[in-house]
């Protein structure tokens, strides 16, 4: 399983607690406790279109008629169907139907992962039925066979057939169509695969008053293709044959009966202009996007680009804020697959550095460039010049690309000559344009990409093969993802099932590196968020304290924290002075916890054994963190309001892979 994976919930009931917990009243009341717990509650998200009544009975009067969706209440009574419910954990507000809430212990929610090299995901009428596909003789021609029948037409369905529904199989969910899969149990006896009780609620067919409409989907796929070039003075090579390889591509765009469907835009970096004066800049738009019809335009800029007159003050350059660059400042709203492709001899500065612009991790602008659609593939010129940067490089550049089949979107070029670098640069991007050019070709007409699934062996690549599988499964995720846009499917309306979060096609094939089909994540809203924001500025300041002091107490500190905001939200709200042991909750919280974080499985020999380079990294994961979450704060887009005035009650999603 891989570790960011496994990041628990670690600071989720710090980012609810604010909610969840209400003024304390002259007639408090607590909540019902989690079966064989003494102090953590139970809890439950609300359906679309659930009501709050004043009491139990049918003929109760209705207090509120449509309670917000996925609102999270804790429990105080069960009656006649109903749940006796409050938003804090000191007194009810009101009564809900049973059937309009979903009983939610964990507060974690799935999310498909990217389709770039898995099956859809099937959702098993309960857990046997899982079980019994995962120990068939053939995992993966039985998981073939539900999915054939599922998607025959006209074929009708045995009452106990295994599987009740799938993720759509010719497309993907639509991003417009916010969806939600809280899960309620977690089976981990399988190596390599998690077993999740999920309920899967589609608030977009709600008809909640106040939803505001998706935009008209694009009637026409349409792509663009970002070059991102390191320009800096060993760069000269690369820049002359980026001209030359959009030069050629635009020549075979023009004899297209789809080229204007494709543009292309250039984006420049450096580094930190504070500690290498002269540079002129860290990151600049060169041109934006342009189509063949504009070809002029965007040749004449980048013909006027040149490498840096001095050198920067490090081997490492600001590459991340040239993808940030790019993905801010070009126009890709217009374009329904959005590819980036970044050319540089150097690695990243990264968030501990203090020239870095951005201050993301690789990890935090993965995530950054996946909430935003935007494909990026990573060509490391590998010259003599920068062999022992390289390893670093390629690690940086490989967490940043990687994908759902654990594959990275990186592409070594062996620079020993300019010559090879240079060729091996042509060859690369001609693939990688010409193969995304195709595949608008293909949507035009039609006609679905090929899967890219069957593609699992691992071996050594040329430029241009790891370049044709890169494109491969790019292309076929985001034509699944515009076809999916323009029909505005939906996730499967499920009550109860069970899923895999690995594709289970995969499992003989590779056990140990499944291939992730859902992640967790955790909705948060704009206060939680910000309170979030603060809690991690305050560990970050206790960690640098610790660190430059040599103090070896802050375990205590980070681990009852993690632990406790990872099942009881009101809990530290209630006590900010204490933590877990003190109040007794260490072990109960720690208990069956479906995800571990970092910090919550260290232990205090582990903290004090601690390596000067390891607590640095933890340093260097705040900070990062740190910036993802202004950047979730500044994201105009992703922010779900459903039909809420207060935008301080707007939701998103964040993977607990961004949680520390």
């Amino acid at each position: 399983m891989n570790k960011t994976f496994r990041i628990a919930i670690v600071l989720l009931a710090l980012a609810l607690g604010t909610a969840l917990c209400a003024p304390r009243q002259s007639l408090a009341r607590t909540p019902l406790l989690q079966e064989g717990k003494t102090s953590v509650y139970q809890r439950i998200v609300t359906h679309p279109g659930a009501r709050l009544y004043a009491g139990p009975d049918a003929g109760a009067a209705v207090l509120r008629d449509s309670v917000k969706t996925f609102t999270v209440m804790y429990i105080y009574g069960r009656q006649n169907g109903r749940l006796e419910v409050g938003a804090g954990s000191t007194q009810a507000d009101g009564w809900l139907d049973e059937g309009s809430a979903t009983v939610w212990p964990q507060a974690i929610t799935m999310l498909f992962t990217d389709r770039t090299g898995r099956a859809p995901v099937l959702f098993f009428r309960d857990l046997p039925a899982l079980e019994r596909t995962c120990q068939a003789a053939s995992v993966k021609e039985t998981v073939q066979g539900y999915m054939a029948k599922l998607t025959a037409q006209g074929t009708s369905l045995p009452p106990d057939f295994p599987v009740v529904a799938s993720e759509p199989a010719a497309n993907a969910v639509s991003e417009k169509n916010f969806y939600l899969l809280p899960v309620l149990n977690v089976d981990s006896r399988y190596q390599g695969l998690q077993m999740l009780e999920v309920a899967s609620i589609n608030p977009g067919i709600s008809g909640e008053r106040g939803q505001k409409p998706a935009p008209a989907p694009a009637a026409d796929l349409r792509t663009g293709f970002a070059f991102v070039i390191d320009t800096t003075i060993s760069m000269k090579p690369y820049i002359d044959q980026t001209l030359k390889l959009i030069r050629s591509v635009y020549d075979e765009l023009e004899k297209s009966p789809h080229g204007d469907k494709m543009a292309f835009a250039v984006v420049a970096f450096r580094s930190d202009m504070k500690r290498s004066p002269g540079i002129e800049y860290t990151a600049k738009v060169i041109c934006d996007f342009k189509t063949v019809r504009e070809r002029a335009q965007l040749e004449k800029a980048l013909a006027e680009v040149r490498e840096a007159s001095v050198s920067t003050h490090n081997f490492n350059e600001d590459a991340f804020a040239g993808i940030k660059e790019a993905a801010d400042h070009l126009h890709w709203k217009d374009y329904g697959s959005r590819v980036m492709l970044l050319v540089s001899d150097a690695g990243p500065l990264g968030a501990g550095d203090a020239g870095s612009l951005t201050g993301l991790t690789p990890e935090a602008l993965a995530d950054y460039l996946r909430t935003n659609k935007i494909y990026l593939t990573a060509l490391h010129v590998k010259s003599p010049a920068g062999r022992k940067n390289h390893a670093y490089a390629a690690d940086a550049y490989r967490t940043l690309t990687r994908q759902s089949d654990n594959q990275a979107s990186y592409i070594p070029l062996d620079a020993s000559t300019e010559a090879r670098g240079t060729r091996a640069f042509d060859s690369a991007g001609k693939v990688l344009a010409r193969s995304y050019a195709a595949m608008l070709a293909a949507t035009a007409k039609g006609r679905l990409l090929e899967s890219p699934r069957q593609t699992q062996v691992q071996k050594e690549r040329t430029p241009e093969e790891e370049a044709r599988r890169i494109a491969a499964s790019t292309g076929y995720a985001m034509q699944l993802q515009f076809l999916g846009n323009r029909q505005g499917s939906t996730a499967p309306q499920v009550v109860r099932a069970w899923i895999a979060d690995a594709d289970l096609e995969k499992l003989e094939e590779s056990p140990g590196a499944p291939v992730l089909a859902a992640e967790p994540a955790v909705l948060l809203t704009k206060g939680q968020l910000s309170n979030l924001y603060r809690q991690l500025k305050l560990l970050l300041r206790g960690s640098e304290d610790a660190f430059l002091n040599g103090q070896d107490d802050l375990f205590g500190q980070l681990r009852s924290a993690a632990a406790q905001m990872s099942r009881d939200p009101g809990q530290f709200a209630l006590h900010p002075d204490r933590n877990l042991a003190e109040n007794g909750l260490l072990d109960e919280v720690l208990l069956d916890l479906p995800y571990k974080s970092m910090i919550s499985g260290l232990t205090q020999k582990d903290w004090e054994d601690m390596s000067t380079g390891a607590r640095q990294s933890l340093i260097r994961r705040l900070k990062g963190l740190i910036a993802r979450y202004e950047e979730y704060d500044r994201d105009a887009t992703h922010w779900e309001s459903f039909g809420a005035a207060n935008p301080e009650d707007w939701v998103y999603r964040v993977p607990l892979s961004m949680l520390p």
